[in-house]
């Protein structure tokens, strides 16, 4: 069979589960057929004690995810850390070049070997507004993740991510969500770049009463009364992205 009529047949079937216990039943079956025996589709929270809603499906060893959660990994594993480097996905072997391994990041890896996790092959999920998270696909410990399948791999691993978060409906309904107009986003996009009223008025070619007019309106909208907290909020919701924040 052809890579591109197995990825398409993948993707019918993650399109098909109807439950997150599917998915889980799809995505080991899917796993196996690319050659690993692991997968892991996860938010990057430590997931027992997470605040907000966040998934997490694996078929990982017992021993391991005791391990993990025990460690409070979620947020620091290495392999997690990796997945907010890039945005496509990456080989394990890749990670010296993607993060500055840590002593700890060594253990955890080499525990990880020891549990029965080998190669593995990670899928970024980043959605504005939402935790960081990935879908992971690994080999037994002594065992190299298949070169040849990483495409299907990689599409396998964006509609997983995207069934798990309709299937618990993570987001909230785009109506519900502020609705900005395009001048306020530009006064957000100035302000929270560190321009001042009379700077953004001057780039904008508006007045100054104009200006505070737009960003008190899209603090009213967002339900805040701080710049900073305006700021955080565009972030969240995709109208602003990090590198908007530290261009220069």
């Amino acid at each position: 069979m052809s890579l591109a009529k197995l990825a398409e047949e993948f993707a019918e079937a993650i399109a098909s589960a109807n439950s997150l216990d599917e998915l889980a039943t799809v995505l080991a079956a899917i796993a196996l057929e690319l050659g690993f025996r692991y997968f892991a589709l996860t938010h990057h929270l430590d997931i027992p004690r997470a605040p907000v809603p966040a998934v997490r499906l694996h078929n990982y060893p017992a021993a391991w995810a005791e391990f993990f959660d025990a460690q409070r990994l979620g947020p620091s594993d290495p392999v997690h850390r990796a997945s907010h480097m890039t945005g496509i996905g990456f080989a394990w072997s890749r990670l010296p070049g993607l993060i500055q391994l840590t002593p700890r990041d060594r253990e955890v890896l080499e525990q990880a070997r020891q549990n029965g996790i080998g190669d593995g092959f990670t899928v970024p999920a980043h959605i504005p507004g939402e935790s960081a998270g990935s879908c992971s696909f690994a080999t037994s410990t002594g065992q190299e993740a298949p070169g040849d399948r990483l495409y299907a791999a990689q599409l396998v691993g964006g509609l997983a991510f995207e069934a798990a978060r309709r299937l618990v409906a993570i987001r909230n309904p785009l109506p519900d969500r502020p609705q900005l107009t395009d001048r306020q986003r530009e006064c957000i996009y100035w302000a929270a770049r560190g321009k001042t009223d009379p700077e953004i008025a001057d780039i904008l070619g508006i007045s100054h009463e104009t200006v505070i007019l737009h960003v008190k309106q899209a603090r009213a909208r967002y339900g805040v009364y701080k710049r900073t907290q305006l700021a955080v909020h565009a972030l969240f919701d995709g109208t602003l992205s990090f590198v908007d924040l530290l261009s220069r």
